[in-house]
């Protein structure tokens, strides 16, 4: 089945050229603290990994781009000093010996790298595991005061193209920041000129003092959630494969009855019947977690730079009953909706509230099918390094405990296709993959692989 999949990762098309250390251009001030909130405590063993792919209509001498990039990331730093700065323990009297970014001229490590043929080639015949060799991670080791949060990896393709990986501690960074720290640099890079500055500031605190704390379901996710201790003991039973799907329109299948619905709850509930299916489900549905950006219900702006995406889990009130996949397609997009749209202030400042108090656990998402909505992260304005350097691709690993047993990724849809088409990163055990790729509902949707590892799957 996956033979081919393995002859390419026979051949290493990535080569490695040295790391590099890149600090910011003004010095920082030495010494100053910046303490993390419960959202960022809550996710601190996991990381994110991001690639972003660009084809190139020029042809440049071999390291020319890399070494503008690493001089406007110098640049860019400047305004990321808890990016440059290092994890150290203190005990204060305010936490308990939690972690704390101190602030230094540590700088963030560059990977410089080399790959094969075109960009184009590499994104037909790549695969998760030969993708992760775009986005350098090393996991903290023990003397974590030298160990850098933020890796930044420029692999030049020798036929033409760039992929520029991003990976970071989730301790510092959900994938929105992630994707804003890419965009500023992208911005300096091009025009000098930054259009969403970065925002550090602590959690705003309840707005109404008189609340008081109350239990619901967001709040009873978080309760079950940070008492897990061991991972699920599926996760490594079967191989975890990655493909990406473009979705030219799922809003085609929304009714008139339905009005309000976004691409990211009908493609949420798509997956959740199509994995219900795969896993021999007749009569009920998967677990599913929905993760959710919550910047707007806290009043905070997009460029705030910290954690801020809870974990929601979606409830079925009712049996299943039905066969008609339509029809419980139509139910199960409707509670997701019931979540989304039923998420509000009180619920997740209760949340930030109760982590305060009563928690010191991370977070883990069990074998749940975790659902993480992206599809705003879109703007009219092009993520664009150089004139010439145009964004075909961007894809995003989150990695840890709180990745559940599957991850669906809605990202927004790329340039030059439909406003309301979106593209989805499925991260599945291969035998769960296989089946959700033949189910009939999934391919009613009209999905577009692509990546040619999708392909190699069905063989």
């Amino acid at each position: 089945m996956f033979a081919k999949e393995k002859t390419v990762m026979e051949e290493n098309r990535v080569r490695l050229i040295c790391t590099r250390t890149v600090v910011s251009t003004k010095p920082v001030e030495q010494g100053r603290v910046y303490r993390f909130s419960v959202f960022d405590h809550v996710m601190e063993p996991n990381h994110i990994r991001l690639v972003y792919y660009y084809q190139s209509s020029r042809t440049r001498e071999p390291g020319e781009i890399t070494k503008k990039l690493r001089e406007s990331l110098a640049y860019t730093l400047n305004c990321y000093p808890i990016v440059t700065g290092r994890l150290v323990k203190e005990t204060d009297g305010t936490e308990e010996n939690r972690w704390k970014v101190k602030s230094n001229d540590a700088g963030v490590r560059m990977i410089e790298a080399r790959a094969t043929g075109t960009v184009e080639e590499w994104r037909r015949s790549v695969n998760r595991e030969e993708e992760l060799k775009l986005v350098h991670w090393e996991d903290m080791y023990h003397l974590p005061y030298y160990w850098s949060t933020f890796y930044v990896q420029v692999t030049e393709f020798e036929s033409g193209g760039l992929a520029i990986g991003l990976s970071c501690t989730h301790l510092l960074a959900d994938p929105v920041c992630a994707m804003m720290f890419i965009r500023t640099w992208a911005d300096l890079t091009l025009t000098r000129n930054m259009m969403t500055p970065p925002l550090f500031h602590s959690l705003p605190p309840r707005r109404f003092a008189s609340h008081k704390l109350s239990s619901n379901q967001l709040l009873s996710h978080y309760i079950k959630s940070c008492s897990l201790t061991a991972p699920p003991p599926n996760l490594t039973e079967d191989y975890m494969v990655t493909i990406t799907l473009l979705f030219p329109d799922p809003m085609v299948h929304v009714s008139e009855n339905e009005p309000g619905l976004s691409a990211f709850e009908i493609l949420a509930g798509l997956f959740c019947v199509c994995m219900s299916r795969a896993k021999g489900k007749r009569n009920e549905l998967t677990d599913m977690s929905l993760c959710l950006d919550v910047r707007k219900l806290l009043r905070l702006d997009q460029s705030y730079f910290g954690n801020c995406m809870v974990y929601h889990k979606v409830h079925y009130p009712q049996p299943v009953k039905t066969k008609d996949r339509l029809l419980l397609l139509s139910y199960v997009v409707q509670e997701i909706h019931n979540v989304t749209k039923g998420l509000d202030y009180h619920a997740v400042m209760d949340l930030v509230e109760w982590l305060g108090s009563n928690n010191n656990n991370p977070i883990s998402n069990g074998s749940d099918l975790v659902c993480t909505n992206l599809e705003n992260m879109g703007n009219p304005r092009p993520m664009m390094f150089e004139e010439d350097l145009i964004l075909s691709h961007v894809s995003c690993y989150v990695e840890g405990h709180v990745a559940g047993g599957g991850q669906i990724i809605v990202l927004p849809s790329p340039s030059g296709e439909r406003p309301m088409s979106r593209v989805v990163m499925v991260s599945l055990p291969q035998r769960e993959m296989v089946k959700v790729l033949e189910d009939e509902l999934l391919q009613s949707f009209s999905p577009v692989l692509l990546m040619e590892t999708t392909k190699q799957i069905n063989q």
